[in-house]
């Protein structure tokens, strides 16, 4: 089959997507597809390129953001008009926040026709955009801390949040201008970082426990795992450094509460309107609650990734997993028919 993966972009998130489009290239080429990559803000990739992409890896800070902002898009409608884009059964999306997470990419190819694996521009909108993912996660009775969103005083966050809480963007990913804040004098300077980012300001009451992570695949929850960070919280180093986090999969958990996470993930997955693959992120309280603080449309996808290895406890490879997304994809195309496992 015929595939062009879509990556790079011109998001904070653009070398965590390099990094992911370049290892699912490699992967569906193993799996027996034609492969075409494609950073969207420079156009086709040469062989050679691809190479330098998978052995650089993810730097350990993210990109700042005026500086992204200085990247060249150039015009967008020259995704849907290249050839080689055009002949390709299906677009594999490895983009990662920006326009190509919150479904504004998703509508270009919706309104070119051309067949994509992933979340489509609804599912990918209504992710992206976090207060609008807990209102929807709420109303669908699937726990998650309580928040608000725009500017307030140190006083109100505390008298309503209290201390410790989190300070973030509500759009993007990757915890980019996330602060955990522990002294009421801290939430100026906490604030100022998360205004850099996408989306308004986001308050939110900070859970201790567990960080646990369900990614689903078609229709099917993968075993849970647990993310055990160097530092404090899962940030940005954290994810992308060798060494920074243990991810243990499956979770040591008993079954009844992995099966509960598994259960509140999938319903997270389908109130959102995602599809063919995402990732829900919990965290569990000292009481065996769990409490849902985001889902990804998009999740990384390098080898080392959360979501692969999540396959990898259920059996798949990366290219096997790869494979499947592909088929997703186009047998949604092709119909309501059933893609072989």
């Amino acid at each position: 089959m015929k595939v062009a993966v879509l990556m790079g972009g011109n998001s904070e998130e653009r070398d965590v997507s390099l990094a992911s489009g370049a290892q699912v290239a490699r992967a569906l080429r193993r799996a027996g597809h034609q492969v075409v990559a494609v950073d969207t803000t420079r156009g086709v990739l040469e062989r050679g390129e691809e190479e330098r992409l998978l052995r650089a890896g993810v730097a350990p800070e993210a990109p700042d953001p005026e500086a992204v902002d200085l990247l060249d898009t150039g015009d967008t409608t020259t995704l849907t008009r290249d050839p080689r884009i055009g002949e390709a059964a299906v677009v594999f999306v490895a983009l990662h926040g920006g326009a190509g997470e919150d479904g504004t990419v998703q509508a270009l190819l919706d309104l070119a026709g051309i067949s994509y694996a992933g979340s489509g521009r609804i599912g990918c909108t209504l992710a992206m955009d976090k207060d609008v993912t807990k209102r929807l996660l709420r109303h669908a009775g699937i726990p998650t801390p309580d928040w608000f969103v725009g500017r307030r005083s140190p006083e109100e966050v505390v008298e309503r949040l209290g201390l410790p809480v989190v300070v973030k963007p509500a759009g993007g990913g990757s915890t980019l201008g996330l602060t955990l804040v522990r002294r009421s004098e801290e939430l100026d300077e906490a604030v100022a970082l998360a205004e850099r980012y996408e989306g308004p300001l986001m308050y939110e009451r900070f859970v201790e426990g567990r960080e646990l992570t369900v990614a689903v695949l078609g229709q099917d929850a993968l075993p849970v795992g647990e993310i055990r960070p160097v530092h404090e919280i899962f940030d940005y180093e954290c994810k992308y450094q060798p060494g920074m986090a243990e991810e243990i999969f499956p979770a040591d958990l008993p079954a009844e509460s992995a099966e509960r996470l598994q259960e509140l993930a999938l319903r997270a997955h389908r109130t959102l309107r995602l599809r063919d693959f995402s990732r829900v992120d919990f965290l569990l309280d000292g009481e065996g609650r769990p409490w849902c603080l985001e889902a990804n449309a998009l999740p990384g996808m390098s080898a080392a990734s959360l979501v692969p290895k999540a396959a990898a406890a259920a059996g798949l490879s990366f290219p096997e997993l790869c494979d499947r997304i592909v088929r997703l994809a186009l047998a949604r195309r092709r119909g309501p028919e059933r893609v072989a496992p």
